[in-house]
């Protein structure tokens, strides 16, 4: 809870202050302006909730039979969903502010610029529910079977890589969205072209937390053989690590990529497609860093 808090709360407070910045140009929308405030904060609060819910159940579900690996089970689930929620908080506020202050300048297109803004932010939230899907199993799966060397290790790593990960896709989703409801703002005709701009510029920065993802489900359900070499615990965890921070770089940079393509789009749509395409070339190259990340850890799993 205490990680999910920071995400949700930079990201209201970034929507808050667009808002106000809106407000002062044409205090005349306030109702509008306040009213997408308030939308846009939800769903950066989600987050925050999804990371409630889960400090809940580890609060209160218990377990009647208490054992070892189940305490890194349930570490490496808030683990999992406090990174998890960070990325998604700060990242649907861009999407928020940037509406919030463009209905001020295009009072006319408030609607579309809430609707755009609703789009680009639920796709922000995606990180998120990974992390709390990787949660919710480290919570209720049964590992009591399962060697407590060198298991309790991939279980940590399981929670660590899509924790982690998911910080990079959920803030480069943001920029993306955010820059789509700055050039609506700017050009409204732009609409359909900076929306699918967005969506698959989102898309491409979510790639990331799916990598971390699979990590985690090879962690989760591999399976290791029991063994009390530290080597043996070390990989399975330092591949959690790998994939984890090695999704951060790309999720960000892919969001900076795709926020420029965007925000371009809407200056000048005859070069739409020219644009698209060297959004995609450049996140193509940024995203290889994160197959590297899977690569060693699928090394580290299945290899050392």
């Amino acid at each position: 809870m205490g990680l999910g808090a920071i995400g949700a709360a930079l990201g209201e407070g970034y929507t808050a202050g667009l808002a106000n910045e809106g407000l002062a140009l044409r205090p005349k929308k306030s109702g509008d302006i306040l009213k997408n405030m308030l939308v846009g904060q939800a769903v950066a609060e989600s987050a925050a909730i999804f990371a409630l819910v889960i400090a809940v159940l580890l609060l209160f579900l218990g377990t009647e039979t208490p054992y070892l690996l189940k305490a890194s089970a349930v570490l490496a689930a808030g683990l999992s969903m406090g990174f998890g929620a960070f990325g998604s908080g700060v990242g649907a506020g861009f999407p928020a502010g940037q509406a919030s202050l463009g209905i001020s300048r295009q009072p006319a297109m408030s609607g579309s610029l809430s609707t755009n803004m609703l789009i680009g932010s639920a796709v922000c939230q995606t990180p998120a529910i990974l992390a709390m899907v990787v949660a919710l199993l480290l919570i209720f799966s049964d590992f009591s079977s399962m060697p407590l060397f060198p298991t309790w290790a991939a279980l940590l790593g399981a929670g660590l890589s899509t924790g982690l990960a998911a910080i990079g896709s959920g803030v480069g989703g943001g920029l993306a969205a955010g820059a789509s409801c700055e050039g609506i703002a700017r050009q409204p005709l732009s609409l359909g072209n900076v929306t699918t701009t967005m969506l698959v510029g989102q898309a491409v920065s979510q790639t990331p937390a799916i990598f971390g993802l699979l990590i985690s489900f090879i962690l989760l359900f591999s399976g290791f053989p029991e063994s009390t070499a530290l080597s043996a615990a070390m990989a399975p965890l330092g591949a959690g690590l790998c994939m984890g921070f090695g999704g951060i770089g790309p999720g960000i940079g892919n969001g900076l990529t795709a926020e420029e393509a965007v925000r371009w789009v809407a200056r000048n749509l005859e070069n739409t497609g020219g644009l698209t395409r060297t959004m995609l070339v450049g996140q193509a190259v940024a995203q290889s860093t994160a197959i590297y990340a899977m690569v060693v850890s699928l090394v580290l799993i299945f290899v050392i």
